[in-house]
């Protein structure tokens, strides 16, 4: 790094202590935060800055360093092609759909892509220019201004005022130093900006309706024998784009699920090494997102989620963190344990804990494969010893439950579906009957929060004679018999399209069905004309 002469790190206003700019009530007038304000983190993203901060100041601590450093903290951040909430706004009322709004009171800076980029580029052209220093306007605007402006573009918009619990922000930056040393101020305003994002997402839209190689193309890889689950997605996916196609992957040429999707595609296994040829088949089919639906393939996809994006193509799936700790069983009881939510407990050892019967499991895998229930001691040792990697769980007597769930990419659970596993095959519910429990669905956002998963999700669990849940484990997939859970009102699959696509989903309601509904899941024959061509 001997060229290196200058850093300039982007930071965040999110450094500083939130009680100097957040209030229980709205203000009128908003807070002015200059670089000597207390310091207090108010989230993983402000602490994560704040340790790259430090960093930097160590290291300008050694007089041999030949480059110059500076950590520009950037205040509410918004522009074209962007994941902020003005960009997910104009996304939503391009395509005729209503927006959420909670706290319309609330002030923040809010400061453009295009001049944040000119500041950070001027803060590296004056390389006497140290420590910190903060990026933004230097002028609040309220929520209401953001709707107000929007509003000139869209006559016709329904902005919902959602009551909410967070308190009331009034922020922005103190610009002195930065104007003084630097001789520049950002120069947009919302008036300014809103319309070339607009612009910019109108544009992509007519792109997507023009050209048909753009249009919504699914991946569901595995397919397999997973008709119900590939029909669902191309009811999903037709409600996002009437042209939309789903393709059906899987290594078997002879899978099932090729009869009913719209195109079929033998897939490369899904191995590092055929990373580069799986982007390259996507590319070639169109593909724009992805729905993983194994176990075993659900890491390979969330690790090269990047990979995949950086094409244009959306991996529905959870963090590689969260997809680590499901799949290791062990891991996934110890983290319960830590973290003091309710879950059977596992170990290596039989003799960790004392039950009057076991269960025995493979530590990795399905949890199916290879179990044996209600043993004895002695009866679990020795089944022990057909596995590869057993681990040792307490029976527990109950009833035998799922949990479809969906979370967004923000890991907030959106909405979620109790069913009994009325009647099990190989590990799945071919009978499987809906219900409604406050108690019990309250634990399982708690426990889903903290696992940080995003899109559809299945937990498995036992509830007690004294209604107590007791977790099992969690697939971090779209389970077997989810489709019940889209019967019942939760839209899994269209909202992760969705958010795949880049359109907020909070405007799209939860909204479950009253009563409750029975799955009961039978094999069905379909029947093909074919000619002499295809015999």
């Amino acid at each position: 790094l001997t060229s290196l002469q200058r850093v300039v790190f982007a930071s965040s206003y999110l450094i500083y202590d939130p009680t100097l700019y957040q209030f229980d009530k709205p203000q009128s007038v908003a807070v002015s935060l200059n670089e000597s304000h207390t310091v207090l983190p108010r989230n993983l993203v402000g602490a994560a800055k704040f340790s790259h901060e430090i960093e930097l100041r160590f290291i300008d601590q050694f007089k041999s360093s030949k480059f110059t450093t500076v950590c520009a903290r950037i205040y509410r951040g918004y522009g074209r092609g962007s994941r902020d909430v003005i960009s997910r706004w104009v996304r939503n009322l391009l395509l005729n759909q209503s927006i959420t709004v909670f706290r319309p009171e609330g002030l923040f800076d809010y400061i453009y892509a295009a001049d944040t980029a000119e500041g950070l580029i001027r803060l590296a052209e004056h390389e006497n220019e140290t420590g910190i220093v903060n990026l933004g306007t230097g002028h609040a605007r309220s929520v209401q201004e953001v709707i107000d402006v929007l509003r000139q573009h869209f006559p016709g918009m329904v902005a919902h005022v959602v009551d909410s619990d967070i308190p009331y922000e009034a922020s922005q930056a103190d610009m002195s130093r930065y104007s003084a040393r630097i001789g520049w101020v950002p120069e947009y305003t919302l008036e300014s900006a809103i319309p070339e994002i607009i612009a910019f997402e109108r544009k992509k839209l007519d792109t997507l309706e023009s050209n048909s190689e753009r249009t919504p193309t699914i991946l569901v890889s595995s397919a397999s024998r997973k008709i119900p689950l590939v029909r669902a997605m191309q009811h999903a996916a037709r409600k996002l784009h009437p042209k939309a196609k789903v393709i059906a992957g899987d290594l078997d040429p002879a899978a099932l699920a090729a009869h009913v999707a719209d195109v079929f595609w033998c897939m490369p296994p899904t191995k590092e090494i055929h990373l580069a040829e799986i982007v390259q088949g996507c590319k070639e089919r169109g593909i724009t997102a992805i729905l993983p639906t194994r176990d075993g393939e659900l890491l390979f996809w969330s690790q090269y989620a990047s990979v995949f994006v950086e094409a244009g193509i959306a991996v529905i799936t959870s963090p590689a963190e969260s997809i680590s700790l499901c799949v290791d069983k062990l891991a996934f009881a110890n983290f319960a344990k830590v973290n003091e939510l309710a879950f059977i407990p596992a170990a290596l050892d039989i003799s960790a804990f004392a039950s009057d019967t076991y269960v025995v499991k493979e530590r990795f895998g399905a949890g199916a494969r290879g179990i044996g229930l209600n043993l004895e001691e002695e009866a679990a040792r020795d089944h022990a010893k057909k596995l590869e990697k057993p681990i040792f769980q307490p029976y527990i007597e109950g009833v035998e439950i799922s949990v479809d769930a969906w979370l967004n990419a923000a890991h907030q659970v959106k909405g979620l579906v109790l069913r009994r596993r009325d009647s099990l095959l190989n590990g799945e519910s071919q009978v499987t009957t809906t219900f409604s429990d406050p108690a019990i669905e309250a634990v399982v956002i708690k426990i889903l929060s903290a696992l940080k998963l995003s899109g559809p999700v299945v937990l498995q669990a036992i509830v007690t004679d004294g209604r107590i849940l007791q977790v099992i484990e969690c697939n971090a997939r779209f389970g077997g018999a989810s489709t019940t859970a889209i019967a019942a009102g939760l839209d899994s699959l269209y909202w992760s399209l969705l958010e795949a696509h880049g359109v907020d989903v909070s405007s799209y309601a939860f909204v479950r069905i009253p009563g409750e509904i029975r799955q009961v899941r039978v094999p069905f024959d379909l029947y093909f004309n074919v000619d002499d061509s295809n015999l």
